[in-house]
């Protein structure tokens, strides 16, 4: 087997001229032992697997293995391996090179063999997994897309390149977001228009009202977007609760926040009382849990709850959204203040004009952007358990390639 793929080396091949026929076989002789002793390097056997089959390597991550309905996942969960995929594309179809990944919280459910919702699909075994992700097309097949276009999914897999159908890639257009293209998995992409839509359609920010918005995981991907909206809509006071003293400055110094609260030092309760003297009127939740009990109690009367997510308890497993405890649960009905789900998948008739509101008041600065970007797609794995414990400040992203070149 390994001196027939010998054949396929140039230096294999040799031209024996000018020579007595003693001195050919002698050279063949020896050549044929150097090259029984030559081991092939795995570059040779890729190049030779692509000319036989027509065929690219490219890396991927799949799931390794689940960390359990009330696991925490780790790094270990995923795994990187090498595949190949062809090099030739169907009608159709467009062959992507993937710049950016997303990992968020969502994709906890994800892990679990039943995600617990009929929208949206568990990761399988051994199988590579996808999210959020932006890319440049090589090869186009499909009418609307070009090559060297830029193209969005949020069901992009995590592989260093693939073939997609086009009809399930969104064209985006990089002035947008004035070349920042992870920025379409962030503040002008999903996550900002979760905030935007969310305030817009379960805040009831009623501008001059003197209004109050509390925002917890306020330094995450959608808290570090929804406070500064909330100021943008009318709200006159915009108090953010987080997990560190560095991300408590980033929100009252770089983002807007009026006040910020480390729920991991002092007494929540006392804090929140200083910084909302009057009280709760919307509270955009992210983590659930004791903070969101502690925060509801100093809502006020017919005030709102914008349900984003509940991070806190996405390692348990209990319905979403979580039941509140009966003393909380009695707070909110006695005070008619509203909790209802929000989905944001529900208002796409409002995409393209969110995007448009987030990229303009991103270019005229009122939008502070904020990211964490991890470099390389084996610490795709890394990325998502850091993410899922606070490591991140405002959007987690991997940046997979930054070379755009064709």
């Amino acid at each position: 087997m390994i001196s027939w793929l010998h054949c396929f080396r140039p230096e294999a091949r040799q031209y024996h001229g000018g020579r007595s026929m003693k001195e050919k076989n002698c050279s063949a002789l020896g050549s044929r032992k150097a090259e029984r002793e030559r081991v092939p390097d795995k570059e040779f056997y890729r190049n030779l697997v692509r000319r036989l089959h027509r065929v690219m390597i490219v890396q991927q991550v799949v799931l390794n293995s689940r960390p359990g309905k009330n696991g925490n996942p780790v790094a270990e969960n995923f795994r990187l391996e090498e595949v190949s995929i062809p090099d030739t594309i169907n009608e159709g179809q467009v062959q992507v090179k993937t710049l950016y990944l997303s990992v968020d919280p969502y994709m906890r459910c994800r892990m679990n063999e039943d995600t617990g919702t009929d929208y949206i699909a568990p990761w399988q075994l051994s199988q590579v997994v996808d999210g959020g992700g932006v890319g440049i097309i090589e090869l186009s097949k499909h009418t609307n897309l070009t090559k060297g276009d830029f193209v969005t999914s949020f069901y992009w897999p995590w592989q260093t390149k693939a073939i997609l159908d086009g009809n399930s890639l969104e064209k985006v257009d990089p002035q947008l977001v004035d070349g920042h293209l992870s920025y379409f998995l962030g503040a002008i992409g999903m996550p900002g228009l979760t905030s935007l839509i969310g305030v817009q359609e379960k805040g009831h920010v009623s501008a001059g009202s003197n209004q109050t918005m509390v925002v917890s995981g306020a330094a995450g991907a959608c808290g570090s977007l929804a406070g500064q909206i909330g100021h943008l809509l009318g709200c006159s006071r915009v108090v953010g609760i987080c997990g560190t003293q560095e991300k408590c400055l980033i929100l009252t110094s770089e983002l807007g926040f009026d006040a910020a609260i480390n729920y991991k030092k002092g007494n929540v309760a006392e804090q929140l009382r200083e910084s909302c003297p009057a009280g709760v009127d919307i509270y955009f939740d992210n983590v659930g849990g004791d903070i969101s009990d502690t925060v509801i109690s100093q809502m006020n009367q017919n005030s709102h709850i914008i349900l984003c997510g509940q991070i806190s308890q996405y390692n348990k497993d209990v319905p979403y959204p979580p039941p509140l405890p009966p003393a909380i649960e009695a707070i909110q009905k006695e005070r008619n203040i509203t909790r209802e789900r929000f989905l944001v998948l529900n208002y796409k008739d409002k995409f393209e004009p969110g995007i448009l509101q987030l990229s303009q008041w991103f270019k005229e600065g009122k939008l502070k952007i904020k990211e964490t970007v991890i470099n390389g797609l084996e610490n795709m794995g890394a990325a998502f358990q850091s993410m899922m414990t606070g490591g991140n400040i405002g959007k987690q992203i991997v940046c997979i390639s930054k070379d755009i070149s064709l």
